[in-house]
């Protein structure tokens, strides 16, 4: 069976567990509900005109109760992390390094202090709660970088003397509540502050914590503002690895075991060399319309089963000072992501 829901919707980069080896028909129950459902978001979405992710998410959350059959979970477990990989390289079916270039060497050097000053945030608001550096170091590089996998990754460099399990848990729980509430609410924000589709990518890419959640929300704002916003949220995943090496320099292993060296996950790879094809210009237009309905559907349907899996019960019975860390962070990340995009983004 896959790894329980708390711990293994949001891993992209198998560190919480490895991807599952479960027959292809013990998949098939969960892949049934996640596409039951996104098809019922997706009737959602075009009898109000709703955003498509938007509806997902709202649709999977309301089935959350369904995540307590273990029959689902590997089902679930495939849509919500191998759906959401592959779906992230098809993207790259519409991007052309034109886009990339266009965000100008600003922007990526705005990326850079953004996590800067996020993990920055969740160290001195976790030595005010009385909690200690390594554990802000935890909850803000998970805020600044990429969630669940970047939580799991910075755990596995700190060691176990400085992060307990309890400790780990509670920060992909609280980063999971609180990437739900960007998806849902950051877009609004975006719209409220009259930004363009570059404007609005850039800032819900730069300041949402998962994956999953950060594409969903920029392609609920518009499609341009989805492109701009996996660009600069892939930016921040490919940051994970020096954002490690830093940690490992500041925390140094005293156990004598040797953490696992970070490398680019192959959809990020797969995401920048199809990029690099479409760019080319070698893409029929038909192959592009195919693969960006086919990002479109597989991105829905693993924001749905992500919806499913958030452990919201395990939320509820969590103390409220870890939160404070990973909102104080989160708060950090969407401030300077809106600033650097109303000022500096055109």
């Amino acid at each position: 069976m896959s790894s329980p829901a708390p711990l293994g919707y949001a891993d992209l980069y198998n560190d919480i567990a490895p991807d599952p080896q479960d027959r292809f028909k013990d998949f098939l129950p969960g892949l049934a509900v996640a596409a039951a459902a996104t098809l019922a978001a997706g009737y959602l979405s075009d009898h109000y005109h709703a955003p498509l992710t938007l509806m997902a998410l709202l649709v999977g959350l309301a089935l959350n109760f369904l995540s307590a059959d273990r029959r689902l979970l590997p089902g679930l477990g495939f849509a919500s992390r191998t759906l959401l990989r592959i779906g992230i390289v098809m993207v790259g079916a519409r991007v052309t390094f034109g886009q990339m270039i266009a965000l100008g060497p600003i922007a990526f050097f705005s990326i850079a202090l953004i996590i800067v000053a996020t993990i920055a945030t969740g160290v001195l608001v976790a030595r005010r709660l009385g909690f200690g550096a390594p554990f802000g170091i935890l909850a803000g590089g998970a805020v600044a970088i990429c969630g669940a996998s970047a939580a799991l990754a910075f755990a596995t460099v700190l060691g176990e003397r400085r992060i307990s399990q309890a400790q780990l848990t509670l920060v992909l729980v609280g980063i999971s509540a609180m990437s739900s509430f960007a998806l849902f609410f950051y877009p609004i924000l975006a719209h409220q502050l009259h930004f363009n589709d570059t404007r609005a990518g850039f800032m819900l890419g730069a300041s949402i914590h998962d994956v999953a959640q950060a594409l969903g929300a920029g392609y609920a704002f518009s499609e341009p503002a989805g492109q701009i916003a996996t660009i600069v949220k892939l930016t921040r995943v490919a940051l994970l690895a020096p954002a490690m090496a830093m940690v490992a320099l500041l925390f140094p292993d005293t156990s004598g075991n040797k953490a696992k060296a970070a490398v680019l996950p192959w959809f990020v790879v797969g995401f920048f060399l199809l990029a690099a094809v479409h760019s080319a210009g070698v893409v029929p237009v038909w192959a592009g319309t195919g693969a960006q309905n086919a990002a479109a559907i597989l991105l829905a349907c693993s924001v749905t089963a992500t919806g499913i899996r958030a452990p919201m019960g395990s939320l509820l019975r969590t103390g409220l000072k870890p939160l404070v860390i990973i909102a104080a962070a989160s708060l950090v990340a969407l401030v300077l992501s809106a600033l650097v995009a109303d000022l500096l983004i055109h």
